[in-house]
């Protein structure tokens, strides 16, 4: 986050984004038939890479998703432009989705076994979200 960016905008907008970026891949999920909590459940082997429970997997997969949603809006925070920033976002969230899904996620069997494209649409939403709230707060800031 920037001198300008206060922690609290940067909390809202990453916990903000954290619940809707989900969308396009539960939907994708639903429309294919396809159980909506299998990215959570691969999620949650990010923490725990053998743990077959689901509930076990869900909770892992919140503390992993909430710490990565907040890291990320801080990164955004700092990158960002501070107006117009639909187009940076969604440059953003292909280069998130590229670490997240190629470099890291690739290592692990359950997040490689998710359908690509609904992934890479979470990312492209969250930071596109992100960067809707930041623009919000400041400028409600700013007037």
């Amino acid at each position: 986050m920037d001198d300008r960016t206060p922690l609290a905008d940067v909390l809202i907008a990453g916990a903000v984004a954290a619940v809707v970026s989900g969308a396009p891949s539960t939907l994708h999920s639903q429309l294919a038939g396809r159980d909506p909590l299998e990215a959570s459940l691969a999620a949650g082997t990010l923490l725990l890479a053998h743990e077959r429970r689901p509930a076990r997997l869900l909770a892992a997969a919140a503390v992993a998703h909430i710490a990565l949603s907040l890291g990320w809006a801080a990164v955004l925070a700092r990158v960002l432009p501070r107006h117009r920033t639909a187009a940076t976002a969604a440059a953003a969230g292909l280069a998130i989705a590229a670490l997240d899904l190629g470099l890291v996620g690739r290592r692990f069997p359950r997040i490689r076994a998710l359908p690509l494209l609904p992934q890479v649409l979470d990312h492209v939403a969250y930071a596109m979200t992100v960067a809707a709230v930041l623009e919000r707060r400041r400028s409600r800031r700013s007037h």
